[in-house]
């Protein structure tokens, strides 16, 4: 077995979802080290994420669209720490750069020809253990000869007091305080064709606000703002009598987190909410049009069901996401209907 480790530096700079599926890691890094000093190194933007773990000594922050300078004098920072091990589970050339010269480095890997035949070619490299392994699961093959390993107990995210008095005070603005069932739509996703239309968001949420006598509560970041107002004009039309609020733009991650807290189920994209809500244990019914399970980035830890076009032959078409649909059919998305996810959301709740 490896040497013990005393400082351990964790480098993933984005995005929101990678960062959440990294908390795994770091909580077996701390049951394996529990003296040990783990820090953490993220883009300012995502830092939210990270802040309040208990499992962390520190975060390092590197500003988004940060010079080379400044990430210059980070590498010479982190030389200077003198970090027994550097964790890179980014693996790009920042990343590389900031490692380089380690005593030791664990990388994960990111099965980068497997997912592009897979894209490109439809042949599929993966074994049947990967195409069923999560990407938080992936990041720890690495340190298996540290001895560390999964504890089972998913991801995390820590909201403090201050986040959840902010969602109470959101949910108070918006008249739902003590509304029960409320049902969470994350329609809002990076790329457009991994969103499911917003029209559907909104009928898929009027079935099951409806049936179980609740409201809907749209979440969301400032970019996902307008389709988060569509849902919302939709709701209006479908249901008039339904209450629901659009929060979009108005919380950050943690306080998203605390407010997924006080759903009883969360409809998703294939997104970073996605997996925010997996790590809070919210059951949810995820929406996967151009990805697939193969790339590691289904839900983890947490009652789910994920309604994708498994026998379409062009999936996937893409390893992130795109502006477009490239047969001009988007039947990835569209050939599921607003009753399937109704049902699938049926079927958490009863799990």
């Amino acid at each position: 077995m490896a040497p013990p480790v005393a400082k351990t530096l964790i480098i993933r700079f984005s995005s929101v979802g990678d960062i959440i599926l990294s908390s795994p890691l770091i909580r077996a890094l701390r049951r394996r080290f529990p003296e040990a000093e783990i820090d953490f190194l993220v883009k300012s933007q995502y830092a939210d994420l990270v802040r309040g773990n208990p499992h962390l000594t520190r975060v390092l922050e590197f500003p988004s669209g940060g010079s080379f300078g400044q990430l210059r004098e980070l590498r010479r920072r982190v030389r200077e720490t003198g970090y027994d091990l550097i964790v890179d589970i980014h693996g790009n050339l920042r990343s590389r750069y900031i490692a380089y010269g380690a005593r030791r480095i664990a990388r994960y890997r990111k099965h980068t020809l497997h997912r592009r035949a897979l894209v490109h070619l439809k042949w599929n490299l993966f074994s049947e253990t990967d195409r069923q392994t999560s990407v938080a699961l992936r990041y720890l093959a690495p340190l298996a000869p540290f001895g560390v390993t999964d504890d089972g107990l998913g991801l995390e995210v820590f909201p403090g007091e201050e986040d959840r008095a902010r969602a109470l005070t959101l949910l108070r603005e918006a008249g739902l305080e003590g509304v029960t069932p409320l049902v969470a739509v994350a329609a809002g996703a990076r790329h457009w064709n991994k969103r499911w239309p917003a029209e559907r968001f909104a009928h898929a949420a009027a079935l099951i606000a409806q049936k179980r006598g609740g409201a809907v509560l749209l979440l969301g970041a400032e970019d996902d703002g307008e389709v988060c107002r569509s849902v919302l004009d939709h709701l209006s039309r479908i249901a008039p009598a339904l209450r629901a609020a659009n929060l979009a733009g108005r919380m950050s991650l943690r306080q998203a987190a605390a407010l997924m807290d006080r759903c009883a189920l969360v409809l998703t994209n294939d997104s970073g909410l996605m997996h925010l809500a997996a790590a809070r244990k919210r059951p949810l019914v995820a929406l996967f049009g151009p990805t697939v399970r193969e790339f590691g980035f289904f839900p983890f830890g947490t009652e789910s069901v994920v309604l994708e076009h498994a026998g379409l032959e062009c999936r996937p078409c893409t390893t992130i996401g795109r502006a477009d649909c490239p047969r001009s059919h988007f039947r990835c998305m569209l050939d599921t209907a607003p009753e399937a996810v109704a049902r699938s959301a049926e079927q958490v709740l009863a799990a």
